[in-house]
Formats: C-alpha cells, structure tokens, sequence
C-alpha cells in the first residue's frame, strides 16, 4: 500500500539545553561517585523518560527533604529552591549539591540584589512552577509579588511604585511577558528590570524556531512533559504563530492520529527537558504511516555548556 507524502519540518535548535544537561550529569555523576541511592528533591528536570532512566540508575525523586535520610546525597533540582531548602541540609549536616540551572541562579542573585538595595520585587511567573517557588524564597516571605498576567499587573498593590523592580521566570513565552513588562513599565515607570532578560537563550531559541515553521506546517508536534512550562509554552506560540493544530506530546504514544488525518506538512520540536531519543521515536512513528521528508528549520545555532560543581569534578 502506498504511504502518503509528509513533509516534517524539524525545529532547531531543539530539545536538550545546556541547564538540563548540566542537571542529569550531575546525578549521573553522583551516583558514580557516591553510589545509589542518591536523592533528587522534585523532578530533576521536567520528564518522565529521564526520571525514569535516572530512577533505574539509582535517584530515588522526593517532594520534600524531610523525605531524605541524613547519610546520603541530596541533589536539588535544575529549577532552583528557595533560600530554606540548602539552609535546612547545612543544618542536618546533609551533603547536597545544587543543580540550579546557573541562568536561573542569575535571577536569584538579581533578586536579592534588589531587595537588599530597599527596590520591592515583582516576579512574572507562573504560580506554583518549582522555578517560581524557587525564586521568590530567596527573599523573606511576602518579599515578592507575583504577577502572571496583564490584567495581575492593573491589580497588584506595592508599598512604592518609585521603589520597584522585576525579574521573570526563565521559561515563559517571549511575547506574552513582553506584554506583562510593558503593562508593568506603564503603571510604574521607574521599575527597574534585569541588566539582561531574564528568560533563557534556550527558551527564546526554540520559540523563534517554531515561530518560523508553524505557518507552513498543517500541524505540529511539542515533544515534552505536561509539567513542562517551556514546552508548553511552544504549543501556546505555534498556534499564535498560524498552525491550525498543535500538541504536545511525550511519547509516539500520545500521538492524536484522527486529529493529524490529512495532513501534508508537520512541524516537530521538542521542549528544552525531553531528549532526542525521544524526538525521533516521533519521526519514526511517522515513517511507519508516511513517506517522510524531513527538512530542518534552523534559526540559531547553540554551543552553551555549563559546568558542572567542583565537588562532583575529580582534581587532574
């Protein structure tokens, strides 16, 4: 039986960025080096499929650090913790070690810089996201305001519209917290914003990539996890972008294929915590139905890597 033709246009960059790598070596690294188990508080990184690896390799995931035993490692996850997390581990005399992505510790020290300067903080985030969580306990409880919207920004209620600043999330979508800082600079014009913007490369990346392949794909594919925000994100900016349809996927499982029916041209990326491994489970699901042609959409071209902490790096 002949398949039909399918054009697969495949964002890059993709998948993977430097933060989350740095994050998986890091219990990788641990495990060889003080044996399993070693305990991971929260998702090390926004998957299931690396969970899963790295749980068969020996990470046992908790909520809390209440759940860790004392004699055994604790990594903290790549979104960052609040200030009492590390506070709490020095106190049990617990050996942890930080896997904050270094892009999200940046607005750590940003805020506290600013409080510490006498500036309110106003956050733009996403209630609840462990990176959000993490970022507004680097200050004492009540420190930071949170707004995720436009219509939060006419709402808020600060001490001193002239004593303000704001850091962001790292994963949100470029336009929409475009918005919520020009909402935010028209109500209080002497707010005071990061030295450089706080969301990442790797998030702007690969939403440029998929700004420039959802108008000339049927439909496309968000490889990630629902918990993602950065991958959820790039649903959000392909169906802004002009694709009719956009899903966001873990596996080729997941694969709506009534909602894919007809289609001529599909647009592939993957959320900055879901590994390659993945995205071509994807496209070979594909070549099982379709006669695929993959074309790459490239819009910027990444070299990032990030180092892993000293105590994990045995001396030459």
């Amino acid at each position: 039986m002949t398949r039909p033709p399918l054009t697969i246009y495949l964002a890059a960059p993709r998948g993977f960025c430097a933060g989350v790598d740095r994050a998986i070596k890091i219990v990788e690294m641990a495990l060889e080096k003080w044996g399993a188990p070693v305990y991971v508080r929260h998702e090390i990184v926004h998957n299931k499929f690396v969970v899963d690896d790295l749980r068969a390799k020996g990470a046992v995931f908790v909520k809390e650090l209440d759940d860790c035993p004392g004699d055994r490692p604790v990594i903290f996850s790549a979104h960052g913790v609040p200030k009492a997390v590390p506070a709490e581990a020095a106190r049990r005399e617990m050996l942890y070690v930080d896997a904050t992505c270094p892009l999200v510790s940046k607005v750590h020290i940003e805020a506290a810089r600013h409080h510490e300067n006498g500036l309110q903080m106003v956050m733009i985030g996403h209630a609840g996201h462990p990176e959000t969580v993490g970022t507004m306990g680097q200050l004492p409880p009540g420190g930071v305001l949170l707004v995720e919207t436009v219509e939060d920004v006419a709402r808020v209620e600060v001490r001193d519209p002239d004593r303000l600043a704001f850091v962001t999330q790292t994963t949100l979508s470029v336009d929409d917290t475009a918005e919520i800082v020009a909402a935010l600079q028209a109500r209080f014009p002497a707010i005071v914003g990061p030295h450089k913007e706080d969301i990442c490369y790797a998030t702007t990346n690969r939403q440029e990539a998929v700004k420039a392949m959802a108008p000339k794909a049927d439909a496309m594919l968000v490889v990630g996890a629902p918990n993602s925000s950065n991958s959820k994100r790039l649903v959000e900016v392909g169906a802004k972008a002009g694709c009719p349809y956009a899903q966001l996927v873990q596996r080729a499982t997941d694969i709506d294929w009534r909602a894919l029916e007809g289609i001529a041209t599909l647009g592939i990326t993957a959320g900055a915590s879901a590994p390659e491994v993945l995205v071509n489970e994807v496209i070979d699901a594909f070549r099982d139905r379709y006669d695929v042609t993959v074309e790459p959409v490239e819009t910027a071209k990444e070299n990032v890597e990030f180092k892993v902490p000293r105590v994990l790096r045995v001396p030459a």
